[in-house]
Parts: structure tokens; C-alpha cells; sequence
């Protein structure tokens, strides 16, 4: 049986170390950990050992303490920006400006085989240009207009396809959300 060196229990005071260490408020915190600003209050009032998720999010922070940094969303640079992710887990944030053929990538995950442009971490329009049309149907396919059809889109653009595909494959679980 398998061992791991993480804790089963912390303290309130251990709580309150955490928020200092990353510098958040209550609001802040409970956001990041995904539960209610009371949830948190109710930890850091407890004279019980508090148990649970948390005890295993709190040691991943201590042990790395730019860990809540590092999975903010950055603030949107360009008009169109694309949420590359696996099932509901954030990928890759991508922003582009279509006018000025700029890009810029925001990894959240380590391994390139569930990065949008896998190691290449400054890709440049015309790469961008590239992985949108993978996340597509090809322009070569049979019966191009019929697809095209089906989909409300009056010519073949990634863009428009991915906007009503969400750029689904048969083959992954890959996805593609669009905000503008």
C-alpha cells in the first residue's frame, strides 16, 4: 500500500497562515478553493482539527507558494480569446488580435499533450491559424456546403465552426469556448 507524505488534518491557525502566505482575503481564498466565504470564516474560528480537501490544497501551497498565482486568469490583452480545455479542466488560455495577427498563450498545465500548442509556448499567427483549423472539420471535406449548412455559416471559416462546434473531435475531449 502506498504512502504519501500529506496531512490529514490542519489548524485553523494553519488556515489563517495560508491566506497570510498568499496574501488573499476570506472572499479571495473561498473563491480560489471553490467553497463560501463562510466556509472559510467557520475553518479559521474552529478549535477542531479540520479535515478534508483542504488539508491536501494547503500543503500543495505551503510546498509551492505561487500555486494560486500561477492559476489566475490573466487579464484579457485582445478582443478574442479562446478557453482550450480537457473535459472541464482549463488548458490553455488564448488571446488574439486578429487585426494585428498578434497571439498570446497562457499554459495551465505542465504537459504539452494538453496544451493547445503543445510546447510551443509563442506561436505565431499563422501556427494559431493552424491549430484553429485542426479543431475543425477540413475545408477538403465532401459535401463542404451541406456541413456548412447544417451549421448556419454562410463560407468556411475556423472561427464561425469552432463558435457552434465548440471545436469537439469524435476522436478527444478536447473543447474550445470562445469569448469576445
Amino acid at each position: 500500500m502506498k504512502k504519501y507524505i500529506t496531512p490529514t488534518r490542519i489548524t485553523s491557525d494553519e488556515i489563517k497562515l495560508i491566506r497570510e502566505i498568499t496574501g488573499m482575503t476570506q472572499k479571495e481564498f473561498a473563491e480560489f478553493l471553490g467553497v463560501s466565504k463562510r466556509t472559510v470564516e467557520r475553518w479559521e474560528y474552529s478549535k477542531d482539527e479540520i479535515t478534508g480537501p483542504i488539508t491536501l490544497i494547503a500543503d500543495l501551497i505551503i510546498k509551492n507558494h505561487v500555486l494560486p498565482q500561477s492559476l489566475e486568469v490573466p487579464d484579457k490583452k485582445y478582443k478574442l480569446r479562446l478557453w482550450y480545455m480537457y473535459h472541464d479542466f482549463v488548458c490553455s488560455i488564448i488571446d488574439v488580435d486578429e487585426m494585428e495577427r498578434k497571439v498570446e498563450v497562457h499554459n495551465f498545465i505542465t504537459n504539452p499533450l494538453y496544451r493547445a500548442m503543445g510546447v510551443n509556448t509563442e506561436p505565431t499567427f499563422e501556427e494559431y491559424e493552424e491549430f484553429i483549423k485542426s479543431r475543425c472539420f477540413p475545408e477538403t471535406r465532401d459535401k463542404l456546403k451541406l456541413e456548412l449548412k447544417k451549421l448556419d455559416i454562410p463560407f468556411y471559416d475556423p472561427i464561425m465552426i469552432i463558435e457552434k462546434t465548440q471545436g469537439r473531435m469524435a476522436d478527444d475531449d478536447f473543447w474550445i469556448k470562445i469569448e469576445r
